[in-house]
């Protein structure tokens, strides 16, 4: 291919550039934690969605050695040729204990765990009702899936019930919500939603990548927020935010699960979980189940760093949960106020299009368990300064 075949790349990028809307990817070289070193300096992290502190958890750091130590690093090809570990049957076991589900079955991200499920249960001829503000994750599962797809308002319980009764003709049809919104924190009424399901004969599917570890008792999601157990098919997660590693899971009920390790094509495609990214999980879960405290101070946090940044007369939107925007409207705005954080030592990314809709950019501030109160009075302190000086507040 000639270069000049590639040439409109490059004038997008510098269109991108031009409206504020190019991402600036910082490198850190240090654990993810509540302070990072970010070009040799070390600053407060307020972007990570390490929501209890264990991305650098000592103890997931010894499951996860002792992990290679007894089975290496890959799993060497997919599970259904390679064969599975020990290891990862315990995960699925464990993770559907702790979520009191049917079964569970893992993936290599949130984000292929949507893209398994969705095309797995729905094709051509039949509909997807799916909230407008839906993870990338959910749109392009659906995309795959072939089947029609209506968007309803967003945690618009009425216009979701309109629209199911409009069409009742579908072979199959699916509800699917993300649980927590990533971008506003706001939660979904998943209590309305089961029961427009159940009215409707529709399957209902919930991503609960941001409440996993957040919502319920000790973190167990949004299905135990809500005391829905048995009544939602399929409760999608992530084990890439509160739980510190990384990969994806499914829990719902045991036949579905079962389709998944049939027709769920990221697990039939693509290689597992490696060793002790597993064995860290395990962990994580161990930790959860002994004790709430991580998730109790993650959000008597996000109610001081809250109440603090409202006092400041910051306008953080319509968030329930520890993600905190700070809406600030323009890109170029909200890029210029992530650099002055960084210049006085926190880091705190800015947000824009495509990921929020044009006008809607802002800076998504992430606190954990891992931050003190001496870290939230002086993240309160910079934002203040930086607000003040851009006359933002």
């Amino acid at each position: 291919m000639s270069n000049d075949a590639l040439n409109w790349i490059e004038q997008e990028l510098a269109e991108l550039a031009a409206k504020g809307l190019s991402a600036n990817i910082r490198t850190i070289d240090s654990p993810m934690d509540a302070w990072v070193t970010i070009d040799g300096r070390r600053v407060l992290n307020f972007c990570a969605n390490n929501y209890l502190g264990l991305a650098n958890h000592p103890r997931l750091r010894e499951a996860a050695k002792q992990a290679i130590d007894r089975y290496g690093i890959g799993p060497g090809a997919v599970r259904t040729i390679a064969g599975t570990t020990t290891l990862h049957i315990e995960l699925e076991r464990r993770l559907a204990e702790f979520k009191h589900a049917e079964a569970c079955i893992t993936f290599q991200s949130g984000f292929t765990a949507n893209l398994a499920t969705v095309p797995a249960l729905m094709g051509d001829g039949d509909l997807i009702f799916s909230d407008e503000l839906n993870h990338a994750s959910i749109i392009d599962a659906c995309r795959l899936s072939k089947a029609r797809t209506i968007r309803y308002a967003h945690n618009d319980i009425d216009d979701l019930r309109r629209k199911l009764a409009d069409n009742a003709q579908f072979r199959r049809r699916l509800i699917v919500s993300d649980g927590v919104f990533s971008m506003d924190g706001d939660i979904a009424p998943l209590d309305k939603l089961c029961e427009a399901a159940e009215e409707h004969d529709a399957i209902l599917m919930v991503d609960d990548a941001h409440g996993e570890g957040v919502l319920g008792k000790g973190g167990r999601g949004i299905v135990d927020h809500f005391g829905l157990h048995g009544r939602v098919d399929i409760e999608v997660g992530t084990l890439s935010k509160a739980f510190g590693v990384v990969g994806g899971l499914v829990a719902g009920k045991k036949p579905i699960i079962d389709w998944l390790r049939q027709r769920g094509r990221p697990f039939l495609f693509s290689s597992a979980m490696t060793a002790p990214d597993v064995a860290a999980c395990i962990e994580a879960v161990n930790i959860l189940q002994e004790s709430d405290e991580l998730v109790a101070r993650l959000w008597e946090n996000a109610r001081i760093l809250r109440a603090g940044m409202q006092q400041l007369g910051f306008d953080t939107g319509r968030s329930q949960t520890p993600i905190i925007p700070l809406m600030l409207g323009e890109a170029p705005l909200a890029q210029q106020f992530s650099r002055k954080l960084f210049e006085k030592g926190l880091f705190a990314m800015a947000i824009g299009y495509p990921t929020v809709p044009m006008g809607k950019a802002r800076i998504r501030v992430m606190n954990s368990a891992a931050h003190s109160k001496s870290d939230l009075e002086q993240a309160l302190d910079i934002f203040e300064a930086v607000g003040k000086e851009l006359r933002v507040i």
